[in-house]
């Protein structure tokens, strides 16, 4: 199999790195964490790049561009721990929308293309444990009521995206506008300095996007479009970290000599390689699978989220002690890589739970991975 990228694809990641290093550099990105998060000029950048549009149809004013496009883009953004939710507004979003009746995709498509529109996933609930199927929100007579957690930029997106139980049984999926009566939002920082929001719906209007015969499916499918976002900017971030280390082990010198000539530490970076290049190959495998049916699809992003939530882990811990003190100070972007990395393992399923995931789906073939 030919894992060699276009040209176009390189251009693509070209542009996005060159972005990443002029104009969303550790200063500045430190100084948008200390203003709470979200940067509306980082923003515009992003939109600057044409990126908001890469997975939206042509027809609507999109790239058509397809998921190993969006891997490139992600793994870059990984790269400069960059926290505005590209992924929620630009991949999620769409794949969602693209399900929906053509007078909504109409209505909100060429809006996300544009830039004009932030719209993002609000699923989690409190209680659900990652749980996709337990949805205690409620839907009556077009209107949601209920709370969601953790809503990436909730309090700056213009609408959110909501699953919600229906009268006669089943997951619908809504379109809920920030301005709509009845929404109130609460923002707070997570620990890798990103925004999030506590959303809460008071018999808010909503739009039907999914009705309930493929609500939940098409929220599995949104969910597994986030994890391999997420297993490739994990890729950029590990990857970035891993060279930090380097040049840091080349520089610091004990007993007159550089830390990197130890060979003990040395079998330690081997390990940390190591495990960048198995999540780099998960990553990889995520991403092709998402075009496949629902049940393989969703066996392949579990076993990938599950190896990624290990290297994250194994990556950030070794590259961490490895620099000494200095890896956990504020003021040194490694720690942030670190905290961003543990972070990642959390969203959109814990280690543990892909774990169990990847068990129940694995019986017929003996854990041999197809």
């Amino acid at each position: 199999m030919d894992f060699d990228f276009t040209e176009d694809q390189e251009s693509l990641r070209d542009a996005v790195r060159r972005w990443v290093d002029k104009d969303y550099d550790f200063a500045r990105r430190h100084a948008h964490v200390k203003a709470g998060g979200f940067s509306r000029e980082a923003w515009d950048g992003l939109v600057g790049l044409g990126l908001m549009g890469l997975v939206v149809g042509e027809d609507h004013g999109g790239l058509s561009f397809g998921p190993v496009d969006a891997m490139v883009v992600m793994e870059e953004l990984g790269r400069g721990i960059v926290m505005e939710p590209y992924a929620q507004a630009a991949l999620i979003a769409p794949t969602v929308l693209a399900k929906a009746g053509a007078d909504v995709q109409a209505t909100w498509l060429p809006r996300v293309a544009g830039g004009e529109a932030i719209i993002v996933l609000a699923h989690q609930e409190a209680g659900a444990r990652y749980r996709l199927d337990k949805v205690a929100t409620q839907a009556k007579e077009g209107h949601i009521s209920g709370t969601k957690s953790i809503v990436p930029a909730g309090d700056v997106a213009d609408a959110f995206i909501v699953p919600a139980q229906t009268d006669g049984g089943g997951i619908a999926l809504y379109l809920v506008e920030r301005s709509a009566a009845g929404v109130g939002t609460r923002a707070y920082s997570l620990q890798d300095g990103s925004r999030a929001a506590e959303v809460r719906f008071d018999n808010s209007p909503a739009t039907l996007l999914v009705g309930p015969d493929q609500g939940l499916a098409v929220l599995e499918l949104a969910v597994d479009v986030g994890i391999a976002a997420l297993c490739a900017e994990a890729v950029g971030a590990m990857d970035r970290l891993m060279l930090l280390t380097a040049e840091y082990m080349n520089t610091r010198k004990q007993f007159g000599v550089a830390i990197a000539s130890f060979q003990a530490l040395r079998h330690r970076m081997a390990d940390v390689k190591m495990q960048l290049e198995l999540a780099r190959s998960m990553s990889y495998y995520a991403t092709l699978k998402l075009g496949t049916p629902a049940a393989q699809r969703r066996r392949a992003l579990s076993q990938a989220k599950l190896q990624l939530g290990q290297s994250m882990r194994f990556v950030g811990q070794q590259c961490t002690q490895l620099h000494g003190g200095i890896g956990v100070t504020d003021e040194y972007v490694g720690s942030h890589y670190f905290k961003r990395l543990t972070a990642m393992e959390l969203q959109f399923g814990d280690s543990l739970h892909h774990l169990g995931e990847v068990s129940s789906r694995m019986e017929d073939t003996a854990g041999v991975i197809a």
